[in-house]
């Protein structure tokens, strides 16, 4: 019987020490390497983080000159990590793999979470009474502690770069979850992340990661995961299975991303910290070309985000300084026209660039008619207009409304928003009777028509729907329908409740719309451009050209038709997708 349990014990024995801390040789002290610093910091206040305290630490390498700025890495659950008989090592870690170039000299930050003192002592390290809140979060939150605080803290004593190519951060279990969250938040402070056992639950709405990132432009940052089978698998979710979707979602959407997974192990750090410095070495290694992005997995009918962008085409600017820019459409040649409200022009844009002014009127929205006159939006003289480009001539279309957006269809019907009134309403142009063709949508802002110009789209300021109705041949609607569900602006000051989704803002704030000739709708909204396939569905979301400014509106125009334009405040901006305009949308050109 014993020679029998033999091969039973001794599986059991491999199976524990498959499942332990395994040095390397880049864990262990050099005797010829140099050895950094660490500095144990005053313990920190927060103002971002209001009431709570914390520990933290800061290693130095011996590479480190101030003349050089330095490469930075900063590390949640600080103490976990710093501890250099631990499973990470990380300053030990560190010298050597600087001293052979692996990595670039690096300043670490270690980081505790936060703790209320007024809750007394922590029981451990990990109790921190704000560690949950902080770290499993989603939002800009830890990113703007991170910025405001802790970074300019150190840069009074060292010099960091500013280059977010060279700024990694880096957290185990909800510690990880809180550094791809900075990242995704700020990939222009921070471009390479270090998750293990990463939380990518519910905790505080994490699960939502991976529908977000298969639905949101690609974000240049470089994601290393680890995980293993032996994970949690609890009320709030299954951590290996959560840590396999976002691989796969990172993946899909052509992110530079690895993901080391083992079989056995736990929650706990053995794993992770036994691949720590093959981790760093890879997060660390020189850019490479990411490969050609895929959509063979894609359904025929699926208009990913994929098969819209182009590598490489990203914002740039088309105007600059302007007071105020809105109203932007398109004619069938690609010229780009938008106004100038509060300088009370309209403008005219050449597929290569060339700006001149045609008329000398503001407007929020701007719509060509069959005829080739300009329509145009002029909520401040309660007035909607038409203007003959060659003689200048204004012929007053409709009074005393409040017109914010408009359509016009190849019958000559017009269609525009008065947003105050929550009303949509229609216009005869030969007999300029006006009626209110629906009333009700939440504060009704873009319009625009499909590409067979069957449909009526329109977005709501004041709510997440972009509704739809059929066109009929008098120009009444019907069949109002909220078709379209936009996605919701997170409300980071809100609160993210324990094992409940995270708080999102009420409303969408829809702005102006267009179409493409494939039935893509596009939403200018508190987020970014959002797309939306013909049924409705989101393609996906692109992000807006200045964070700091809302979008207005946009149009499909340029060479080729194949530009997106869009107004945002001060600029104007565009970008080349795989789409163009739907022709049979666009009017003549008009001749001038």
């Amino acid at each position: 019987m014993r020679f029998l349990l033999l091969p039973l014990l001794l599986g059991a024995w491999l199976a524990q020490a498959a499942d332990e801390f395994v040095a390397s040789p880049d864990h262990a002290e050099r005797p010829d390497v140099p050895r950094g610093t660490v500095t144990k910091m005053p313990v920190w206040e927060s103002k971002v983080f209001a009431g709570t305290t914390r520990d933290w630490w800061i290693y130095v390498p011996a590479q480190y000159r101030p003349e050089k700025p330095a490469a930075v890495m900063v590390f949640q659950d600080g103490h976990d990590y710093v501890n250099v008989k631990g499973n990470w090592r990380a300053p030990i870690v560190f010298d050597n793999l600087i001293a052979r170039g692996e990595m670039p000299p690096t300043i670490g930050i270690f980081l505790n979470p936060g703790h209320e003192p007024a809750k007394g002592p922590p029981k451990s390290a990990w109790g921190g009474s704000n560690r949950s809140l902080e770290y499993d979060s989603l939002g800009d939150r830890y990113g703007r502690f991170l910025l405001e605080e802790i970074l300019p803290e150190v840069e009074k004593q060292y010099r960091l770069s500013t280059d977010p190519e060279m700024r990694a951060i880096c957290g185990a279990s909800s510690g990880g979850i809180c550094s791809f969250t900075v990242a995704w938040e700020r990939p222009d402070a921070f471009r390479k992340v270090l998750s293990t056992i990463g939380s990518f639950v519910n905790l505080r709405g994490g699960d939502a990661y991976p529908s977000l990132i298969r639905k949101t432009e690609r974000k240049p940052i470089r994601v290393f995961l680890e995980d293993a089978s032996g994970d949690l698998d609890n009320a709030f979710g299954n951590w290996p299975i959560a840590n396999q979707q976002m691989h796969a979602a990172l993946k899909y959407m052509g992110y530079d991303v690895r993901f080391d997974f083992a079989e056995g192990y736990g929650h706990n750090s053995k794993h992770g910290g036994s691949i720590f410095p093959e981790a760093l070495k890879w997060l660390w290694r020189p850019a490479e070309k990411i490969a050609a992005v895929e959509s063979k997995g894609d359904l025929g009918g699926d208009l990913s985000l994929k098969k819209l962008l182009i590598e490489g085409e990203g914002w740039q600017p088309v105007a600059e300084g302007l007071a105020f820019a809105d109203g932007p459409c398109a004619d069938a040649d690609g010229n780009f026209y938008f106004s100038d409200m509060k300088a009370n022009a309209i403008y005219k844009v050449t597929p290569q660039g060339e700006r001149t002014k045609i008329a000398d009127e503001g407007a929020s929205g701007l719509k060509f008619g069959k005829d080739g006159r300009l329509h145009a939006c002029q909520g401040s003289k309660q007035r909607l207009i038409a203007i003959d480009l060659i003689t200048g001539a204004v012929d007053v279309l409709a009074e005393n409304v409040q017109p914010n957006d408009l359509a016009v269809t190849h019958r000559g019907h017009i269609y525009f928003t008065e947003t105050g009134k929550k009303q949509v309403t229609f216009v005869d142009p030969v007999s300029k009777q006006k009626r209110a063709a629906d009333t009700g949508i939440a504060a009704p802002n873009g319009i625009t028509l499909s590409a067979d110009q069957t449909t009526l789209a329109v977005s709501e300021h004041g709510g997440q729907f972009v509704w739809t109705f059929r066109i009929e041949a008098d120009g009444s609607l019907t069949a109002k329908e909220p078709y379209m569900t936009m996605r919701l602006p997170m409300d980071v000051e809100g609160k993210f409740e324990f094992n409940q989704p995270p708080p999102y803002r009420k409303a969408a704030h829809g702005d102006g719309m267009t179409t493409d000739a494939t039935g893509r709708f596009y939403v200018a909204t508190a987020l970014g451009m959002q797309i939306f396939d013909p049924t409705g569905r989101l393609c996906g979301v692109l992000p807006k050209p200045a964070a700091d400014k809302a979008l207005t509106s946009c149009a499909l125009a340029g060479p080729e038709l194949a530009y997106l334009y869009v107004t945002s405040g001060d600029r104007i901006f565009r970008r080349k997708l795989q789409t163009k305009a739907a022709l049979a949308f666009l009017p003549p050109v008009p001749a001038q």
